[in-house]
């Protein structure tokens, strides 16, 4: 208990104690909202106090239902670090108006793959939304589920890109509009890192034609937020995997107007008796 207490007083006093000086050299340094989001994230591995400083001390909302809400919460969840802390790997990073959000590798409680979604105002994360799942081995092609892409182009197209896998998530995994889903590729050129799906809409018709021997479905209800930066696009949506009630983040890459490769991550919602806070799972402003 006295670390936990002594880990979120080292964290309040990091973003509400500085001095003039402090926070006028921060500001003529501001970074982009991406940038933030990277920083941020990698002060979980390193304490870093100016990456904890852009996380609003008085005003964050937390979305992960393990964690306890607000800036508290952040640092009880410090202090539950291992011997020798956290790691933290950034692979991918985007910035959508108001919103951060990026797929990071981490240790943390065992190696983990997740998505990061941060909500700014004035320059300060006043939200943070997530999934983690544990890393697997290649999947049938070889991809791993980082691995592939990660330059971000096409920033022209971002909306274009936003409607299309808008547009493919509630045609094909939502309504189960199977006779439009070849309308989204190109044949069968689809990278995928989903670490139980092969290659191409053939990967894809194999691991469903598996699940459906087991007995499992997978059910997309309701998509609840789209992010995107350039050829890059990021939805949130809630359904139920193996009838468990599941929040899923899937990344896509766009190219020419078509998906050609897929990130995603599955995660159990955890039942109201676990949760720590109450600010719900996909609650995204308005």
């Amino acid at each position: 208990m006295k670390q936990t207490i002594t880990a979120i007083a080292l964290v309040m006093t990091m973003v509400s104690c500085k001095s003039e000086k402090e926070l006028n050299t921060i500001t003529e340094m501001e970074l982009s909202t991406k940038e933030k989001t990277v920083a941020v994230l990698k002060s979980i591995e390193t304490g870093d106090e100016k990456g904890v400083s852009y996380i609003n001390p008085t005003n964050y909302v937390q979305h992960n239902l393990a964690v306890a809400d607000g800036l508290a919460g952040f640092g009880a969840l410090l202090a539950q670090a291992p011997e020798g802390g956290f790691k933290v790997n950034t692979v991918r990073a985007f910035e959508d108006g108001d919103y951060g959000f990026a797929q990071t590798e981490y240790d943390f409680f065992g190696p983990k793959i997740g998505f990061d979604v941060f909500r700014y105002e004035n320059g300060q994360i006043v939200e943070h939304w997530d999934n983690l799942v544990a890393i697997t081995p290649a999947n049938p092609s070889g991809h791993t589920q980082t691995d592939g892409a990660t330059t971000v182009t096409d920033l022209d197209k971002t909306e274009a890109n936003k409607t299309l896998v808008s547009n493919f998530v509630n045609d094909i995994l939502v309504n189960g509009k199977m006779d439009k889903l070849s309308g989204y590729f190109y044949g069968d050129n689809y990278i995928q890192h989903n670490p139980n799906i092969g290659d191409g809409l053939s990967g894809l018709g194999q691991a469903v034609e598996a699940m459906a021997k087991q007995g499992i479905t997978m059910v997309y209800t309701t998509t609840h937020k789209v992010l995107g930066q350039g050829n890059f696009v990021l939805t949130i949506s809630e359904g139920t995997f193996a009838g468990v009630p599941t929040s899923f983040y899937d990344l896509f890459r766009v190219e020419n107007n078509k998906i050609a490769e897929h990130w995603d991550v599955l995660e159990t919602i955890a039942a109201e008796a676990d949760r720590q806070n109450t600010n719900g799972k996909f609650n995204f402003p308005q």
